[in-house]
């Protein structure tokens, strides 16, 4: 599969989630990282108007959680996040933000990711780091 039916698959797996509500989009691919856009508006707002937290985790976990799996056999294992920290370090209106996630390790058992979202002007809005335990489904 070339990068854009990749990208596409991923956007069609996303179809009914919460990364469909948030419209999260993954709009780049390679061997140990991934990138997706969110955009800002009043439906990733808190209640005084600026990007809650909490998007931008989801934003964040969405990417680590889908890096980790994509990089698997996933007829013989999935990635599941086991812990997640987060720094947000600038507030956010309204306009767009983009994650990337890339794999700092890419052990048998365990994933540590790490996902920088930045604005258009290219600023760090949020930093995190995420652990997957790496599972068999058998």
């Amino acid at each position: 599969m070339n990068k854009e039916e990749r990208l596409q698959k991923l956007n069609d797996w996303c179809k009914n989630t919460l990364l469909e509500t948030l419209e999260i989009k993954f709009t780049d691919i390679g061997e140990d990282f991934l990138v997706a856009t969110m955009p800002v508006t009043p439906r990733v707002h808190q209640p005084i108007g600026m990007l809650h937290g909490g998007a931008s985790v989801a934003l964040a976990e969405s990417l680590g959680s889908t890096l980790s799996n994509i990089v698997l056999d996933q007829t013989k294992n999935a990635a599941v996040g086991t812990n997640i920290n987060s720094n947000h370090l600038k507030s956010k209106r309204e306009g767009m933000v983009t994650g990337t996630a890339r794999l700092l390790r890419k052990g048998r058992t365990q994933h540590f990711t790490e996902i920088e979202i930045r604005d258009e002007k290219g600023d760090l809005i949020c930093h995190t780091t995420m652990t997957n335990v790496v599972i068999n489904v058998r």
